[in-house]
């Protein structure tokens, strides 16, 4: 497997006042063509830059990807429809093995509509496995910037390695995405991202990137408005040209601790659940909208395919969950959470989960999850408490899973997740309660890119976990994003972290690296 060098991306060159105004946006970034196609007749077409918010790949196949970009002259237009008129556009796509375009290998169409925010999902076909290509995109008279990306290796390919990034929580308010800047000249195959791509509420924060529109976002044109903002971000649009992207959404996507059809608990409590998924419908629409997925996961009213399976090769199955549409409620009582009718997968995703788990060949089996499955207890001393918005909340669901990978003799089994906006490795038992039951796999809970602020390197819940839960091996409380290399005897998660977010600029570093061996369940050893 040919590894490619790391190259830094040159974003678009945003003013420092580009969540405010769009003057300047862009500029320089548009290049006139002879011709391109168009629906749209002459002169209907805003002569402003187009490509305001960036370009993107994602969910890599041997064979292609999936191409985005969304036409925004206007980006934070208070409509939210980003500038432009009610027509249809036709955007041009192409796909070269040099980063000049003098070797275009792919070319074609797409039609950009105002029902789907004139966003763009070119689904590429006939390209070569485990390759490196630049594409761009071309309307109005103008061209994207350049984004590079990578097919998946052949199924069943013998691999030496597969480098991946996974990545969550990026809140504006909260502080600078400088950690998405050094992720972007990180040398990985694909980046997971696994929620919280945006934040719903209305939070201005203290360092000057208050939320747009300046309220909580409940409607399509409020979700699209607060997609836009996000994505006007240099470092968000960097990361996204650098590598294709797997997305899975997680709460503050749609609201803070929703499940199923129930609004977060904390909401008024008789809002009617049909109400809740109309909000739902316009989360999902923005959210595809402005991401690289491809129409299997187009959503339909408030219905979106989430969880899917991917291949790299004969090293590593990845399984996307969505651990948020089909869970029961939140509790409000811990006792209950052994309740063998809870669900927090479902039983359709539950039962294609392990039916894919057990069936699988490669070597490793990984799961891209949004909330954490160890068992952590955040009481200190006496007594124990559970976070009911994680796996523990729904512990009979996790014991099925673990049961199901025994029966199914599951080897190197590993679990990556966010939403904690902190970092752990941990051994998942098939007991957490007895440190001497079998141990079925290992889990790498990653941090944020900016919620919750700059971080320390310990804190007081860091302290009572490292504490109270002997299977964790791990703990930091700082901002970034980890980057996992799988080998064919051994795998290794680094932990990137930024000393700060309140300020641009920070550098990165490596806190710790967590290895496990191949055949060998659980952590075999951290280097800090």
């Amino acid at each position: 497997m040919t590894r490619r060098s790391a190259v830094p991306v040159q974003p678009l060159a945003l003013p420092r006042r580009s969540f405010l105004t769009l003057t300047g946006v862009a500029a320089g970034s548009a290049v006139m063509l002879g011709t391109e196609p168009a629906l749209a007749g002459p002169g209907q077409l805003p002569t402003d830059p187009l490509f305001t918010l960036g370009v993107a790949s994602g969910d890599p196949h041997p064979d292609g990807v999936v191409l985005w970009t969304r036409l925004a002259p206007e980006p934070l237009a208070l409509d939210g429809l980003g500038g432009m008129p009610d027509i249809a556009v036709n955007v041009a796509w192409d796909v070269a093995e040099d980063e000049g375009f003098r070797r275009v290998v792919r070319r074609g169409v797409e039609r950009a509509t105002a029902s789907w925010g004139h966003s763009v999902h070119a689904e590429v076909r006939g390209l070569r496995p485990d390759r490196v290509y630049w594409f761009r995109f071309r309307a109005g008279g103008q061209v994207s910037p350049v984004g590079r990306t990578r097919t998946a290796p052949a199924r069943g390919a013998r691999l030496g390695d597969v480098t991946f990034a996974f990545a969550s929580c990026q809140n504006v308010p909260d502080g600078y995405f400088t950690a998405l800047r050094h992720l972007a000249t990180e040398d990985v195959d694909f980046i997971l991202h696994l929620g919280d791509y945006i934040y719903e509420g209305s939070s201005a924060g203290s360092i000057g990137r208050p939320h747009l529109p300046a309220a909580e976002v409940f409607s399509l044109s409020d979700y699209r408005i607060r997609y836009s903002q996000y994505k006007l971000d240099v470092d968000l649009q960097a990361a996204h040209a650098a590598a294709p992207w797997i997305v899975a959404p997680d709460d503050h996507d749609v609201e803070n601790n929703w499940a199923g059809d129930h609004s977060q608990p904390d909401s008024e409590p008789d809002q009617d659940p049909a109400v809740f998924r109309l909000r739902r419908a316009a989360a999902y629409q923005a959210y595809y909208e402005n991401l690289p997925m491809r129409r299997s996961s187009m959503p339909r009213g408030p219905e979106m395919q989430v969880f899917r399976r991917l291949q790299f090769g004969d090293l590593l199955q990845l399984d996307v969950l969505d651990t948020r549409r089909f869970r029961d409620q939140l509790l409000t009582d811990q006792s209950q959470r052994w309740d063998p009718a809870r669900q927090i997968l479902g039983a359709e995703q539950e039962a294609w989960l392990l039916a894919g788990l057990g069936a699988a060949t490669a070597r490793w089996k990984v799961l891209g999850n949004q909330v954490f499955m160890f068992d952590a207890d955040h009481t200190a001393g006496e007594g124990e408490r559970y976070g009911m918005d994680t796996w523990g909340g729904y512990a009979a669901a996790r014991q099925r899973l673990f049961d199901g990978l025994v029966e199914r003799d599951v080897e190197n089994f590993l679990v990556v997740t966010g939403d904690a906006h902190r970092s752990a490795a941990s051994d998942l038992k098939l007991d957490f309660a007895d440190m001497s039951s079998r141990t079925v796999g290992t889990e790498f809970l990653g941090t944020s890119i900016s919620s919750g602020k700059d971080g320390a390197d310990m804190d007081d819940l860091g302290a009572v976990w490292l504490a109270e839960n002997p299977f964790l091996s791990f703990h930091n409380a700082q901002r970034g994003y980890q980057v996992c290399r799988l080998g064919r005897d051994e795998m290794r998660t680094d932990y990137r972290v930024v000393p700060f977010v309140s300020e641009p600029g920070a550098a990165v570093s490596t806190r710790a690296s967590v290895y496990v061996q191949s055949g060998r369940a659980g952590v075999a050893h951290v280097s800090e």
